[in-house]
């Protein structure tokens, strides 16, 4: 982690790095606030009864754009309506100067305003209580059907009917007064949410987000991790406080103060790895490489053989190349947070039984990445499309609406 001070205040900069290589990069400074996961009693503005949405007044620069896929529950209940029969007309259920209880769901992109959600989510260490969804669910990252069955039971105790808990990755092992004590401080936040409502008027922040070093913290610091680096003293000790705080205390050790002559994100390549992720053209190992064109519709990448020269025949240099490619694009998505459609074209093959390991290769690396990332099929011209869920900017645009860059 990197912490850099200027006139206009502290930015930070997070790099997640797996055997050497910039798999994700994140950023956090003045000029642009985070927004997501931040929750308030806010106004409606407008309902647009043909999108099927509303503009909702929190207190921000933007008001925030609620389709009427996220408004809850409870709030259709109370209206009247029953939600297993599907969504009400956006115009019965809001209307403007109504106040509700929002979260900012996605940052806005370019113009877009910033998307809100009633469907409320709290993130802790082990859980994400939705105290207006009645469901239950476990990470897809927790394969052991046992540990899944063991956490379902666990929270089916915990939460009230009406309320949600999904286990998070770091569930997995947590021992129960571990997971009560999650779920409890996260009940609580959410009944002093409830409460500040009550006393303020819209618009107006009822619960802001932990900042991105707590976040990262709280998020992917687990037993898997390593090591995690920071170049600041004061925000060393703020981590080890942090860490104190969520009873992780076996991690401190893990927690490293660096203090090199050489900058952090320079001794360990991430400066280079950074500027070669807006490059359009990416290399391979075997001397191959992969063009990544965004567009607006879609992303294209194109793989190509390029001087692969270490294998005699065609058909080993063709699976070698889409071989590595199947391991280096998920990892592109990943650190160019790519979203919505993305079509790959690999070197044709005219072996099945290659293809067959290209994609299941393709597959096994997807699995890495926590945002849902879902390969779809090999079309009818054997392009293979995968979609990722949008979480906000693309790192090049993200760091071209920077004015001072990084």
């Amino acid at each position: 982690m990197n912490v850099q001070r200027s006139p206009t205040g502290v930015r930070k900069r997070v790099a997640i790095v797996e055997e050497g290589r910039l798999v994700e990069i994140y950023f956090e400074c003045p000029e642009r606030p985070r927004l997501v996961g931040n929750i308030y009693k806010g106004k409606v503005e407008t309902v647009l009864a043909g999108l099927g949405a509303a503009f909702v007044n929190v207190g921000e620069k933007q008001s925030l754009f609620l389709s009427q896929h996220e408004i809850n529950d409870a709030i259709l209940i109370a209206k009247g309506f029953e939600p297993w029969k599907g969504a009400p007309p956006i115009q019965k259920v809001l209307r403007p100067g109504q106040s509700l209880i929002i979260q900012v769901r996605r940052e806005g992109v370019g113009t877009k305003n910033p998307q809100g959600t009633t469907k409320i989510s709290l993130p802790g260490r082990y859980w994400v209580f939705l105290p207006k969804e009645d469901r239950v669910a476990v990470s897809r990252r927790i394969t052991d059907p046992n540990e899944a069955k063991r956490l379902r039971q666990i929270a089916y105790e915990l939460k009230a009917p009406g309320e949600g808990l999904i286990a998070r990755t770091a569930a997995a092992g947590a021992s129960k007064e571990d997971l009560e004590r999650d779920f409890k401080f996260l009940l609580g936040t959410w009944k002093g949410i409830e409460e500040m409502a009550e006393r303020v008027s819209a618009p107006a922040l009822l619960y802001r987000n932990p900042d991105l070093v707590k976040a990262i913290v709280r998020d992917r610091f687990t037993e898997e991790v390593g090591s995690l680096i920071v170049d600041d003293e004061g925000e060393y000790k703020e981590i080890l406080h942090y860490l104190h705080y969520l009873h992780l205390d076996a991690l401190k050790p893990r927690v490293k103060l660096y203090r090199g002559a050489m900058p952090l994100f320079v001794r360990y390549d991430v400066e280079r790895q950074l500027r070669e992720a807006l490059q359009r053209r990416v290399p391979l190992k075997g001397g191959g490489f992969i063009t990544i064109d965004e567009t607006e519709a879609l992303t294209a990448i194109d793989v190509n053989t390029g001087k692969d020269i270490r294998h005699k025949n065609q058909e080993a240099a063709i699976l070698n190349t889409n071989l590595e490619a199947a391991v280096e694009i998920p990892r592109q998505l990943r650190l160019r947070k790519l979203s919505g459609i993305i079509i790959v074209d690999f070197v044709d093959m005219a072996s099945k039984a290659d293809e067959r390991k290209v994609i299941e290769r393709l597959k096994q690396e997807l699995r890495k990445d926590r945002v849902p990332a879902d390969f779809i099929d090999v079309t009818k011209l054997g392009l293979v499309e995968i979609t990722r869920k949008k979480e906000g900017e693309s790192l090049s645009a993200m760091l071209e609406s920077l004015e001072e860059g990084f």
